[in-house]
Protein backbone atom coordinates (compact mmCIF):
# COMPACT_ATOMS: atom_id res chain seq x y z
CA UNK A 1 0.00 0.00 0.00
CA UNK A 2 1.41 3.42 -1.16
CA UNK A 3 2.42 5.90 1.54
CA UNK A 4 -0.78 8.11 2.63
CA UNK A 5 -0.87 12.07 1.46
CA UNK A 6 0.09 14.60 4.63
CA UNK A 7 -3.06 16.42 6.49
CA UNK A 8 -2.28 19.93 5.08
CA UNK A 9 -4.96 21.49 3.57
CA UNK A 10 -7.94 19.25 3.55
CA UNK A 11 -10.82 21.04 3.33
CA UNK A 12 -12.49 20.68 -0.14
CA UNK A 13 -14.67 23.59 -0.11
CA UNK A 14 -13.48 27.50 0.62
CA UNK A 15 -14.49 28.95 3.80
CA UNK A 16 -16.21 31.60 3.71
CA UNK A 17 -13.39 34.16 4.19
CA UNK A 18 -11.50 32.28 1.27
CA UNK A 19 -13.97 32.43 -0.62
CA UNK A 20 -14.20 36.33 -0.29
CA UNK A 21 -11.01 37.07 -1.26
CA UNK A 22 -11.12 34.63 -4.38
CA UNK A 23 -14.06 36.77 -5.87
CA UNK A 24 -12.57 39.93 -4.74
CA UNK A 25 -10.35 39.98 -7.30
CA UNK A 26 -12.73 41.74 -9.91
CA UNK A 27 -10.74 44.67 -8.91
CA UNK A 28 -7.43 43.84 -9.85
CA UNK A 29 -6.14 46.09 -7.12
CA UNK A 30 -7.98 43.25 -4.76
CA UNK A 31 -5.37 40.60 -5.77
CA UNK A 32 -4.39 38.37 -3.01
CA UNK A 33 -1.44 36.91 -4.09
CA UNK A 34 1.45 35.74 -1.36
CA UNK A 35 5.13 35.20 -1.93
CA UNK A 36 7.97 33.50 -0.19
CA UNK A 37 11.34 34.32 -1.09
CA UNK A 38 14.38 32.33 0.47
CA UNK A 39 17.92 32.94 -0.14
CA UNK A 40 19.88 29.69 -0.41
CA UNK A 41 23.61 29.30 0.04
CA UNK A 42 24.19 27.12 -2.92
CA UNK A 43 22.10 26.64 -6.66
CA UNK A 44 20.03 22.89 -6.60
CA UNK A 45 20.34 20.64 -9.38
CA UNK A 46 17.73 21.41 -11.20
CA UNK A 47 16.32 17.90 -11.71
CA UNK A 48 16.34 17.46 -7.99
CA UNK A 49 14.50 20.84 -7.12
CA UNK A 50 11.58 19.67 -10.08
CA UNK A 51 11.75 16.13 -8.33
CA UNK A 52 11.40 18.26 -4.94
CA UNK A 53 8.16 20.08 -6.15
CA UNK A 54 6.76 16.63 -7.62
CA UNK A 55 6.70 15.03 -4.23
CA UNK A 56 5.33 18.07 -2.63
CA UNK A 57 2.47 18.01 -4.92
CA UNK A 58 2.02 14.38 -3.80
CA UNK A 59 2.10 15.15 -0.26
CA UNK A 60 -0.12 18.04 -0.42
CA UNK A 61 -2.88 17.48 -2.92
CA UNK A 62 -4.11 21.07 -2.84
CA UNK A 63 -1.02 21.97 -4.92
CA UNK A 64 -2.92 19.68 -8.15
CA UNK A 65 -6.15 21.16 -7.65
CA UNK A 66 -7.87 23.48 -9.15
CA UNK A 67 -10.80 25.87 -7.82
CA UNK A 68 -14.50 25.28 -9.47
CA UNK A 69 -16.96 27.72 -8.47
CA UNK A 70 -20.64 26.08 -7.79
CA UNK A 71 -23.15 26.93 -10.47
CA UNK A 72 -24.64 30.49 -9.96
CA UNK A 73 -22.23 31.05 -7.62
CA UNK A 74 -24.85 30.03 -4.57
CA UNK A 75 -22.01 28.47 -2.51
CA UNK A 76 -18.51 28.65 -1.95
CA UNK A 77 -15.75 27.52 -4.59
CA UNK A 78 -14.30 23.82 -4.40
CA UNK A 79 -10.87 22.53 -4.57
CA UNK A 80 -11.18 20.03 -7.10
CA UNK A 81 -8.16 17.69 -8.71
CA UNK A 82 -7.66 19.15 -11.72
CA UNK A 83 -7.67 16.73 -14.71
CA UNK A 84 -5.00 18.75 -16.75
CA UNK A 85 -2.35 19.22 -13.73
CA UNK A 86 1.18 19.54 -15.69
CA UNK A 87 3.99 20.45 -13.70
CA UNK A 88 5.98 21.92 -15.97
CA UNK A 89 3.71 24.55 -15.89
CA UNK A 90 3.82 25.51 -12.51
CA UNK A 91 7.58 25.10 -11.79
CA UNK A 92 10.01 27.76 -13.66
CA UNK A 93 13.50 28.59 -13.26
CA UNK A 94 14.99 31.54 -14.18
CA UNK A 95 18.15 33.64 -14.35
CA UNK A 96 19.67 36.88 -13.38
CA UNK A 97 21.16 39.10 -15.92
CA UNK A 98 23.84 41.90 -15.18
CA UNK A 99 26.00 41.70 -11.88
CA UNK A 100 22.69 39.25 -10.07
CA UNK A 101 22.43 41.17 -6.83
CA UNK A 102 19.54 41.34 -4.62
CA UNK A 103 17.82 44.34 -5.70
CA UNK A 104 17.75 42.07 -8.93
CA UNK A 105 16.14 39.11 -7.12
CA UNK A 106 13.54 41.24 -5.93
CA UNK A 107 12.88 43.15 -9.19
CA UNK A 108 12.27 39.47 -10.73
CA UNK A 109 10.31 38.52 -7.75
CA UNK A 110 7.91 41.01 -7.81
CA UNK A 111 7.03 40.92 -11.41
CA UNK A 112 6.08 37.38 -11.21
CA UNK A 113 4.03 38.39 -7.82
CA UNK A 114 1.82 40.66 -9.89
CA UNK A 115 1.07 38.46 -12.18
CA UNK A 116 -2.46 37.42 -12.55
CA UNK A 117 -2.76 33.72 -11.48
CA UNK A 118 -4.03 31.00 -14.11
CA UNK A 119 -7.92 30.64 -12.54
CA UNK A 120 -8.46 27.58 -14.20
CA UNK A 121 -5.31 25.97 -12.93
CA UNK A 122 -4.10 25.26 -9.61
CA UNK A 123 -3.07 28.81 -7.75
CA UNK A 124 0.70 28.50 -6.96
CA UNK A 125 4.13 28.72 -9.06
CA UNK A 126 7.47 27.49 -7.88
CA UNK A 127 10.49 29.60 -9.27
CA UNK A 128 14.14 28.94 -8.80
CA UNK A 129 15.72 32.77 -9.34
CA UNK A 130 19.39 31.44 -10.40
CA UNK A 131 22.98 33.79 -10.79
CA UNK A 132 23.11 35.62 -7.75
CA UNK A 133 26.69 36.18 -6.11
CA UNK A 134 28.56 33.17 -4.91
CA UNK A 135 26.60 30.51 -7.13
CA UNK A 136 23.36 31.51 -4.55
CA UNK A 137 19.67 30.69 -5.62
CA UNK A 138 16.62 32.06 -4.43
CA UNK A 139 13.32 29.96 -4.25
CA UNK A 140 9.82 32.17 -4.92
CA UNK A 141 7.21 30.42 -3.83
CA UNK A 142 4.16 31.99 -4.98
CA UNK A 143 0.08 31.31 -3.47
CA UNK A 144 -3.01 32.91 -4.04
CA UNK A 145 -3.82 33.86 -0.42
CA UNK A 146 -7.35 31.67 -0.64
CA UNK A 147 -5.09 29.10 0.17
CA UNK A 148 -3.76 29.75 3.33
CA UNK A 149 -2.50 32.30 5.55
CA UNK A 150 1.22 33.07 7.07
CA UNK A 151 0.69 30.64 9.86
CA UNK A 152 -0.83 27.74 7.44
CA UNK A 153 2.23 28.61 5.35
CA UNK A 154 4.70 28.50 7.82
CA UNK A 155 3.34 25.10 8.61
CA UNK A 156 3.08 23.86 4.91
CA UNK A 157 7.03 25.13 4.68
CA UNK A 158 7.74 23.29 7.99
CA UNK A 159 6.41 20.07 6.05
CA UNK A 160 7.95 20.45 2.88
CA UNK A 161 11.85 21.37 3.46
CA UNK A 162 14.00 18.94 4.65
CA UNK A 163 16.47 18.85 7.50
CA UNK A 164 19.09 17.89 5.67
CA UNK A 165 21.02 18.46 3.09
CA UNK A 166 21.31 14.74 1.67
CA UNK A 167 17.84 13.35 0.16
CA UNK A 168 15.90 11.54 2.79
CA UNK A 169 15.21 8.13 1.12
CA UNK A 170 12.85 7.10 3.47
CA UNK A 171 10.20 9.89 3.28
CA UNK A 172 6.54 8.81 2.33
CA UNK A 173 5.90 8.59 -1.38
CA UNK A 174 2.06 8.55 -2.01
CA UNK A 175 0.40 8.31 -5.65
CA UNK A 176 -0.63 11.59 -7.38
CA UNK A 177 -4.30 11.98 -6.48
CA UNK A 178 -6.95 10.77 -8.97
CA UNK A 179 -8.16 13.41 -11.14
CA UNK A 180 -12.17 14.51 -10.74
CA UNK A 181 -14.75 15.39 -13.29
CA UNK A 182 -16.57 17.64 -10.72
CA UNK A 183 -18.88 20.39 -12.11
CA UNK A 184 -20.38 23.56 -10.94
CA UNK A 185 -23.68 21.84 -11.22
CA UNK A 186 -21.82 18.86 -8.99
CA UNK A 187 -20.30 21.37 -6.61
CA UNK A 188 -23.59 23.22 -6.12
CA UNK A 189 -25.79 19.40 -5.42
CA UNK A 190 -23.10 18.26 -3.03
CA UNK A 191 -23.37 21.89 -0.61
CA UNK A 192 -27.06 21.18 -1.04
CA UNK A 193 -26.74 18.12 -0.01
CA UNK A 194 -24.70 18.49 2.96
CA UNK A 195 -26.77 22.07 4.24
CA UNK A 196 -29.77 19.82 4.17
CA UNK A 197 -28.34 17.06 6.11
CA UNK A 198 -26.90 19.71 8.62
CA UNK A 199 -30.96 21.01 9.25
CA UNK A 200 -31.71 18.83 12.12
CA UNK A 201 -28.48 19.69 13.71
CA UNK A 202 -29.00 23.61 13.18
CA UNK A 203 -32.58 23.03 14.90
CA UNK A 204 -31.28 21.04 18.15
CA UNK A 205 -28.78 24.05 18.20
CA UNK A 206 -31.71 27.04 17.65
CA UNK A 207 -33.60 25.11 20.88
CA UNK A 208 -30.66 25.22 22.96
CA UNK A 209 -30.11 28.35 22.61
CA UNK A 210 -33.96 29.18 23.18
CA UNK A 211 -33.11 27.22 26.79
CA UNK A 212 -30.68 29.66 27.39
CA UNK A 213 -33.94 32.19 27.54
CA UNK A 214 -34.28 31.09 30.55
CA UNK A 215 -31.75 34.01 32.23
CA UNK A 216 -33.33 36.67 29.17
CA UNK A 217 -31.53 39.75 31.99
CA UNK A 218 -28.12 37.73 31.25
CA UNK A 219 -28.67 36.86 27.06
CA UNK A 220 -30.30 40.64 26.80
CA UNK A 221 -26.64 41.92 28.44
CA UNK A 222 -24.47 40.05 26.54
CA UNK A 223 -25.96 40.68 23.04
CA UNK A 224 -25.98 44.39 23.60
CA UNK A 225 -22.20 43.91 24.82
CA UNK A 226 -21.73 41.70 21.24
CA UNK A 227 -23.62 44.81 19.08
CA UNK A 228 -21.28 47.23 20.72
CA UNK A 229 -18.20 45.62 20.30
CA UNK A 230 -19.97 44.80 16.79
CA UNK A 231 -20.15 48.46 15.68
CA UNK A 232 -16.41 49.18 16.92
CA UNK A 233 -14.80 46.61 15.13
CA UNK A 234 -16.55 47.28 11.86
CA UNK A 235 -16.28 51.15 12.08
CA UNK A 236 -13.46 52.77 10.13
CA UNK A 237 -10.60 53.75 12.11
CA UNK A 238 -10.86 57.24 13.58
CA UNK A 239 -8.04 58.82 11.09
CA UNK A 240 -7.34 59.81 8.16
CA UNK A 241 -5.51 58.73 5.30
CA UNK A 242 -2.21 60.71 4.22
CA UNK A 243 -2.23 62.96 1.97
CA UNK A 244 1.91 61.98 1.02
CA UNK A 245 0.50 58.66 0.73
CA UNK A 246 -3.05 58.84 -1.31
CA UNK A 247 -2.02 57.48 -4.27
CA UNK A 248 -2.86 54.02 -5.44
CA UNK A 249 -1.38 51.76 -8.38
CA UNK A 250 -1.57 48.45 -9.69
CA UNK A 251 1.68 47.71 -9.35
CA UNK A 252 4.27 46.53 -6.30
CA UNK A 253 7.89 47.12 -5.57
CA UNK A 254 9.15 44.66 -2.69
CA UNK A 255 12.26 45.25 -0.29
CA UNK A 256 13.93 43.09 2.43
CA UNK A 257 15.32 44.19 6.10
CA UNK A 258 16.83 41.74 8.20
CA UNK A 259 16.77 42.91 12.29
CA UNK A 260 18.05 40.60 14.76
CA UNK A 261 15.65 38.42 16.58
CA UNK A 262 16.74 38.21 20.32
CA UNK A 263 17.55 42.29 20.64
CA UNK A 264 14.15 43.09 19.31
CA UNK A 265 12.29 40.57 22.02
CA UNK A 266 14.83 42.32 24.21
CA UNK A 267 13.20 45.86 23.97
CA UNK A 268 9.87 44.55 23.51
CA UNK A 269 10.49 43.79 27.35
CA UNK A 270 11.69 46.87 28.14
CA UNK A 271 7.78 47.95 28.39
CA UNK A 272 6.52 44.41 29.58
CA UNK A 273 5.27 43.73 25.44
CA UNK A 274 5.50 41.41 22.71
CA UNK A 275 8.11 41.17 20.01
CA UNK A 276 4.73 42.02 17.81
CA UNK A 277 4.43 45.50 19.72
CA UNK A 278 8.22 46.48 19.30
CA UNK A 279 7.51 45.68 15.17
CA UNK A 280 4.84 47.65 14.85
CA UNK A 281 6.46 50.34 17.23
CA UNK A 282 9.56 50.02 14.66
CA UNK A 283 7.19 50.38 11.02
CA UNK A 284 5.20 52.99 12.77
CA UNK A 285 8.87 54.61 13.44
CA UNK A 286 9.57 55.15 9.97
CA UNK A 287 6.33 56.24 8.57
CA UNK A 288 7.07 59.24 11.50
CA UNK A 289 10.47 59.47 10.17
CA UNK A 290 8.97 59.51 5.99
CA UNK A 291 6.62 61.78 6.54
CA UNK A 292 8.73 64.50 8.19
CA UNK A 293 11.54 63.48 5.08
CA UNK A 294 8.92 65.45 3.24
CA UNK A 295 8.06 68.40 5.62
CA UNK A 296 4.38 66.54 5.78
CA UNK A 297 3.89 64.99 9.32
CA UNK A 298 0.80 63.28 10.66
CA UNK A 299 -0.16 62.26 14.05
CA UNK A 300 -2.28 59.22 13.11
CA UNK A 301 -2.97 56.33 10.22
CA UNK A 302 -5.57 53.61 9.48
CA UNK A 303 -4.11 50.60 9.73
CA UNK A 304 -5.22 47.17 9.63
CA UNK A 305 -3.50 43.67 11.14
CA UNK A 306 -4.30 40.17 11.24
CA UNK A 307 -5.28 38.97 14.43
CA UNK A 308 -5.24 34.91 14.00
CA UNK A 309 -8.11 32.53 15.37
CA UNK A 310 -6.34 29.43 15.05
CA UNK A 311 -7.12 27.04 17.35
CA UNK A 312 -4.90 24.41 18.16
CA UNK A 313 -6.94 21.65 17.41
CA UNK A 314 -7.91 23.20 14.15
CA UNK A 315 -6.56 21.22 10.92
CA UNK A 316 -3.45 23.06 9.26
CA UNK A 317 -3.35 24.90 6.15
CA UNK A 318 -6.43 27.28 4.91
CA UNK A 319 -7.04 30.63 6.79
CA UNK A 320 -8.54 31.28 10.03
CA UNK A 321 -7.76 35.01 10.83
CA UNK A 322 -9.95 38.14 11.90
CA UNK A 323 -8.89 42.23 10.90
CA UNK A 324 -8.41 44.54 13.44
CA UNK A 325 -8.39 47.98 11.73
CA UNK A 326 -7.46 51.28 13.95
CA UNK A 327 -5.70 54.69 13.97
CA UNK A 328 -1.83 54.11 14.83
CA UNK A 329 -0.23 56.44 16.97
CA UNK A 330 2.62 58.17 14.45
CA UNK A 331 3.78 60.97 15.45
CA UNK A 332 5.09 59.65 19.02
CA UNK A 333 8.55 60.05 19.20
CA UNK A 334 9.85 57.91 21.98
CA UNK A 335 9.95 54.85 20.94
CA UNK A 336 8.88 53.62 24.14
CA UNK A 337 5.79 55.52 24.47
CA UNK A 338 4.93 54.23 21.07
CA UNK A 339 5.39 50.80 21.47
CA UNK A 340 3.06 51.18 24.64
CA UNK A 341 0.03 52.77 22.56
CA UNK A 342 0.44 50.47 19.81
CA UNK A 343 0.61 47.54 22.18
CA UNK A 344 -2.62 48.71 23.78
CA UNK A 345 -4.48 49.21 20.78
CA UNK A 346 -3.54 45.47 19.16
CA UNK A 347 -4.78 43.82 23.13
CA UNK A 348 -7.84 46.02 23.21
CA UNK A 349 -8.72 44.67 19.61
CA UNK A 350 -7.58 40.77 20.56
CA UNK A 351 -10.17 41.39 23.50
CA UNK A 352 -13.23 42.41 21.37
CA UNK A 353 -16.07 39.95 21.47
CA UNK A 354 -16.96 40.83 17.82
CA UNK A 355 -13.19 40.44 16.49
CA UNK A 356 -14.04 37.66 14.15
CA UNK A 357 -17.18 39.85 12.95
CA UNK A 358 -15.47 39.38 9.59
CA UNK A 359 -16.51 35.71 9.83
CA UNK A 360 -20.00 36.55 10.41
CA UNK A 361 -20.67 38.23 7.79
CA UNK A 362 -18.24 36.85 5.07
CA UNK A 363 -20.77 33.81 4.37
CA UNK A 364 -23.04 36.66 3.12
CA UNK A 365 -20.35 38.94 1.55
CA UNK A 366 -19.27 36.20 -0.31
CA UNK A 367 -22.63 35.35 -2.09
CA UNK A 368 -22.99 38.81 -3.67
CA UNK A 369 -22.08 39.38 -6.80
CA UNK A 370 -18.61 39.93 -7.60
CA UNK A 371 -18.22 43.84 -8.81
CA UNK A 372 -19.85 44.05 -5.15
CA UNK A 373 -17.80 42.12 -3.31
CA UNK A 374 -14.89 44.34 -4.93
CA UNK A 375 -16.76 47.59 -3.89
CA UNK A 376 -17.21 46.30 -0.53
CA UNK A 377 -13.76 44.91 0.38
CA UNK A 378 -12.13 47.82 -1.66
CA UNK A 379 -13.50 50.23 0.76
CA UNK A 380 -12.13 48.01 3.71
CA UNK A 381 -8.42 48.36 2.62
CA UNK A 382 -7.83 50.88 0.22
CA UNK A 383 -8.11 53.35 3.18
CA UNK A 384 -4.97 51.78 4.59
CA UNK A 385 -1.67 53.39 4.98
CA UNK A 386 -0.28 49.75 6.48
CA UNK A 387 -0.86 46.28 6.55
CA UNK A 388 1.44 44.59 9.15
CA UNK A 389 2.12 40.94 9.85
CA UNK A 390 4.05 39.20 12.45
CA UNK A 391 3.98 35.36 12.11
CA UNK A 392 6.56 32.92 13.83
CA UNK A 393 8.44 31.00 11.63
CA UNK A 394 11.12 28.59 11.52
CA UNK A 395 14.10 28.47 13.95
CA UNK A 396 16.00 25.75 12.28
CA UNK A 397 18.03 24.85 9.46
CA UNK A 398 16.02 24.08 6.43
CA UNK A 399 16.89 22.80 3.02
CA UNK A 400 15.53 23.26 -0.22
CA UNK A 401 16.87 20.43 -2.78
CA UNK A 402 20.30 20.50 -0.88
CA UNK A 403 20.58 24.02 -1.06
CA UNK A 404 20.73 25.50 3.26
CA UNK A 405 17.55 28.36 3.37
CA UNK A 406 19.75 31.56 4.61
CA UNK A 407 16.99 34.01 4.58
CA UNK A 408 13.00 33.58 4.42
CA UNK A 409 11.26 36.66 3.42
CA UNK A 410 7.58 37.00 3.18
CA UNK A 411 5.57 39.09 1.17
CA UNK A 412 1.74 39.71 1.74
CA UNK A 413 -0.60 40.97 -0.45
CA UNK A 414 -1.31 44.70 -1.30
CA UNK A 415 -5.14 45.04 -1.80
CA UNK A 416 -5.27 48.63 -2.57
CA UNK A 417 -3.62 49.91 0.98
CA UNK A 418 0.42 51.90 0.53
CA UNK A 419 2.45 49.17 1.82
CA UNK A 420 2.27 45.84 3.41
CA UNK A 421 4.69 44.78 5.89
CA UNK A 422 5.50 41.66 7.18
CA UNK A 423 8.16 39.79 9.81
CA UNK A 424 8.64 36.33 9.85
CA UNK A 425 11.21 35.05 12.49
CA UNK A 426 13.76 32.65 10.70
CA UNK A 427 16.72 31.47 12.59
CA UNK A 428 18.04 33.83 14.98
CA UNK A 429 16.76 36.79 12.95
CA UNK A 430 13.95 38.78 11.47
CA UNK A 431 12.84 38.22 7.81
CA UNK A 432 11.46 41.42 7.13
CA UNK A 433 9.53 41.60 3.09
CA UNK A 434 8.03 44.76 2.48
CA UNK A 435 5.25 45.32 -0.02
CA UNK A 436 4.70 48.73 -1.07
CA UNK A 437 2.65 50.70 -3.86
CA UNK A 438 5.05 53.17 -6.03
CA UNK A 439 2.86 55.69 -6.55
CA UNK A 440 1.77 55.99 -2.77
CA UNK A 441 5.27 56.00 -1.24
CA UNK A 442 7.02 57.76 -4.46
CA UNK A 443 10.79 57.24 -2.89
CA UNK A 444 11.30 53.56 -2.45
CA UNK A 445 15.17 53.80 -1.25
CA UNK A 446 13.75 56.59 1.05
CA UNK A 447 10.92 54.71 2.81
CA UNK A 448 13.22 51.44 3.87
CA UNK A 449 15.93 54.09 4.70
CA UNK A 450 13.11 55.57 7.34
CA UNK A 451 11.73 51.74 8.20
CA UNK A 452 15.68 50.78 8.86
CA UNK A 453 16.32 53.53 11.44
CA UNK A 454 12.65 52.96 13.08
CA UNK A 455 14.19 49.69 13.67
CA UNK A 456 17.51 51.14 15.07
CA UNK A 457 15.57 53.18 17.83
CA UNK A 458 13.08 50.56 19.04
CA UNK A 459 16.83 48.56 19.03
CA UNK A 460 18.60 50.80 20.97
CA UNK A 461 16.11 50.41 23.78
CA UNK A 462 18.02 46.76 24.62
CA UNK A 463 21.50 47.95 24.30
CA UNK A 464 22.95 48.10 27.86
CA UNK A 465 23.56 51.50 29.25
CA UNK A 466 27.59 50.60 29.84
CA UNK A 467 29.09 53.49 27.39
CA UNK A 468 28.26 56.64 26.82
CA UNK A 469 26.59 57.24 23.30
CA UNK A 470 25.69 53.43 22.58
CA UNK A 471 25.45 52.48 19.00
CA UNK A 472 22.18 50.54 17.68
CA UNK A 473 21.96 47.19 16.67
CA UNK A 474 22.37 47.91 12.62
CA UNK A 475 19.63 47.10 10.65
CA UNK A 476 20.75 45.70 7.08
CA UNK A 477 18.44 46.89 4.46
CA UNK A 478 17.66 46.21 0.53
CA UNK A 479 15.51 48.09 -1.68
Amino acid sequence: MPDQPGTWGQAREMNALEALMWRAEGDPRLRSTICSLELLDCTPDWDRFVAAVDWATRLVPRFRQRVVEPALGLGNPAWVVDRDFDLHYHVRRVRLAGNGDWWETLRVAEQIAMTPFDRSRSPWEAVLIEGLPDGKAAFLLKLHHATTDGLGAVQLLSMLHSTTREPNLGKPQPLPPEAERTTPTDVLVRQVARDAAGVPGAIRGALGRLGGLRRPDRAARETARFARSLQRVLADPDAKGSPLLADRSLSWRFATLDVPFAPLRAASKTVGGSVNDAFLAAVLGGYRRYHEAFGQPVDRIPIAIPISVRKADDAEGGNAFAGARFAAPVSIEDPTERMQAIGAMVRKAREEPAIAALGLVAPALSRLPAPLISQIAGNMTKANDLQASNVPGIREDRYVAGARIEKAYPFGPLPGCAAMVTLVSHLDGCCIGINLDPAAITDEELFVRCLREGFDEVLALAAPPATPDPEPTPVQETV
